[in-house]
């Protein structure tokens, strides 16, 4: 069970720190780029998955979740951004390779009205979330509101081995909607 659950204090860390290597290199570089590119309107980047979770192996996905202002509302658009900034570190992505990693960069680029939305991503994000970047605390507020909630609803963590699942609420009947 997580501490999501039991009001514990929240397990997402901060800072480049709390990433294990090559993947924190990759990481700095990143940020760089992204600074460079969309300058103030940069709000906060999250590390998920196994990278956050120090699970990763040499051909795991770097999972980003990147908030900044003013993106376009077009999907490829926004890829497309990212494409530029992702071109700064494919050098290094390239020397990774050669040394036996495979990293893949997986971003989601979300504008903050569009953070704001809770996804069921953000449920495991409570619990193993680094956040490298967080203009005045704003996905930090998010998250901590949502293990409030989650607090509230009694909500757990189940894990099964290497997987996982969340029992949002111990007395939940069939139908009953449950909103975070």
């Amino acid at each position: 069970m997580g501490n999501a659950a039991r009001g514990g204090a929240p397990k997402w860390r901060r800072g480049l720190s709390a990433v294990a290597e090559p993947y924190r290199m990759v990481l700095e570089k990143l940020l760089r780029a992204l600074e460079k590119r969309l300058g103030e309107r940069l709000v906060s980047v999250v590390v998920y998955g196994s990278v956050a979770r120090g699970e990763a192996g040499r051909d795991s996905d770097l999972d980003i979740l990147i908030v900044a202002e003013g993106l376009p509302k077009r999907r490829f658009e926004r890829q497309d951004i990212f494409m530029e900034v992702e071109s700064e570190v494919e050098p290094l992505l390239a020397r990774l390779e050669e040394e036996g990693y495979h990293v893949e960069l997986s971003p989601i680029l979300k504008t903050p009205e569009e953070a704001r939305r809770v996804t069921p991503l953000y449920l495991d994000m409570v619990e193993d979330a680094i956040i490298i970047y967080d203009r005045r605390g704003f996905f930090e507020e998010i998250l901590e509101r949502l293990r409030r909630r989650l607090e509230e609803l009694g909500a757990e963590r189940v894990r099964l081995g290497k997987l996982w699942y969340w029992r949002l609420k111990r007395d939940y009947k069939f139908g009953e909607v449950i909103e975070l």
